[in-house]
């Protein structure tokens, strides 16, 4: 029995391992080539909480620090109500720069983010250390932030990984993430960019949620021990009596 079980494990790890295309990748390089993206990274977007320095050139009485505040807008002593989430620091100076013209005739305006406020997101499901992930700049992506979070646990379904995002005016919407995708290496662009306070839930799967139902509302009511014997009852000669044993 012992030796079938151990042939039956030797199978399904082969199953798995011949699901996987490693071989057929090429070779990591030795070090990082001159244009990978830990050296050329994205032009860098003002997010909520982050504190920006303004500084007026000729007129330092409208110079002033601010901070970004949760509906992505700052408030100066002129623009009272300009957006600056989501946009690059230039941007945000040909916005101030019109703001400013009504009341100054050549506004020198630079914008120097001063403290960058770190970007969260959220792990849940089943996963080990579910929660929230703080990140300093760009949000991680998907393999990242599962990564911090532990990884997957047996119980997970990595096929039915989701991430819930917040949409146009703060609407929650549903996308799909094909984790498995990356896990065995079928597709890189996979690994998508999360954007900040994204919830990744990774969901259980099927087999747990039955194992989960047997322990919760069976397993308490059942002796786990009870099981069927048959035997011969010497008062009943010839007939198979059924009876629990413990």
């Amino acid at each position: 029995m012992r030796n079938r079980m151990s042939s039956l494990w030797l199978a399904c790890a082969l199953a798995i391992a011949g699901c996987s295309r490693g071989d057929d990748l090429p070779p990591a390089p030795l070090l990082p080539g001159p244009g990978h993206a830990a050296y050329v990274t994205p032009e860098y977007r003002i997010q909520v909480g982050d504190v920006l320095s303004i500084r007026v050139l000729l007129n330092p009485e409208l110079n002033e620090d601010v901070t970004v505040r949760p509906d992505g807008h700052i408030s100066t002593s002129i623009a009272h109500d300009q957006v600056a989430a989501n946009l690059t620091v230039p941007m945000l100076i040909r916005a101030l720069t019109r703001s400013y013209r009504h009341y100054l005739r050549q506004p020198h305006i630079s914008v120097i983010v001063k403290t960058v406020a770190p970007t969260a997101v959220f792990v849940g499901g089943e996963v080990v250390q579910p929660g929230q992930e703080l990140t300093v700049g760009t949000a991680p992506t998907l393999s990242q932030a599962i990564a911090r979070a532990g990884g997957l646990k047996m119980s997970a379904d990595d096929k039915r990984i989701f991430i819930v995002r917040r949409g146009p005016n703060n609407t929650p919407v549903f996308l799909a993430a094909h984790y498995n995708a990356v896990q065995l290496a079928k597709d890189p662009r996979a690994d998508v960019q999360l954007a900040p306070f994204d919830i990744v839930m990774v969901p259980r799967l099927h087999v747990a949620e039955i194992y989960r139902w047997y322990n919760q509302y069976l397993q308490q009511f059942v002796n786990p021990n009870f099981s069927f014997q048959y035997f011969l009852n010497p008062t009943t000669a010839g007939q198979n009596v059924i009876s629990p044993g413990h």
